[in-house]
């Protein structure tokens, strides 16, 4: 299996460039980061890939970020939203599919409150200080915590993409420029 591994990397070095994989990493930040990890993701060098991350931050793509110790930088998170509440709008899912999803998301949440006595990820990661726990608990902990943050946030975009459903159809007609 690890040689099928370093051979698909292999194949992503090839058919890509430095700055293709530093655009995809950069389009899959969830958090902000820095020149350095950005760089070691993309298996690029430094200068090339602060040029690249510069030039998104320009064309609006990544903001930057210069009050911490390290510079990082960072997705347009609306932008993010925007564009997979449009993504989920034009998949071929019907609303009442996304509402059965997003049901299917809140009751997962509600079952972890029930099943630990919590009300969030951070509660859930604070149990982790319990003696009694083995470290299969703890990893299965720390898993769900992160699996729920992620469907918070997935709440949110697929909450918008049903909203919004009628506003986010592809038009078919150009828009109109107004005078």
């Amino acid at each position: 299996m690890a040689e099928d591994e370093s051979s698909s990397e292999g194949l992503l070095q090839r058919q890509t460039t430095g700055e293709d994989r530093v655009r995809m990493v950069a389009r899959q930040l969830s958090e902000p980061r820095t020149v350095n990890w950005i760089a070691s993701e993309a298996d690029w060098s430094h200068e090339p890939t602060k040029r690249v991350l510069e030039r998104l931050v320009d064309d609006g793509i990544l903001h930057r970020d210069d009050s911490g110790t390290h510079t990082t930088y960072y997705p347009d998170y609306r932008r993010q939203a925007m564009q997979e509440a449009m993504r989920l709008r034009d998949s071929g899912h019907t609303v009442e599919e996304l509402t059965d999803r997003l049901a299917d998301m809140k009751t997962q949440i509600r079952d972890w409150e029930d099943e630990f006595g919590i009300e969030s990820p951070n509660q859930l990661r604070g149990t982790l200080a319990n003696e009694s726990l083995d470290a299969d608990e703890e990893d299965r902990r720390r898993e769900i915590a992160r699996e729920w943050e992620h469907l918070q946030r997935r709440i949110q975009i697929v909450g918008f993409a049903i909203r919004e459903w009628d506003f986010l159809a592809p038009t078919t007609e150009p828009a109109e420029a107004s005078s």
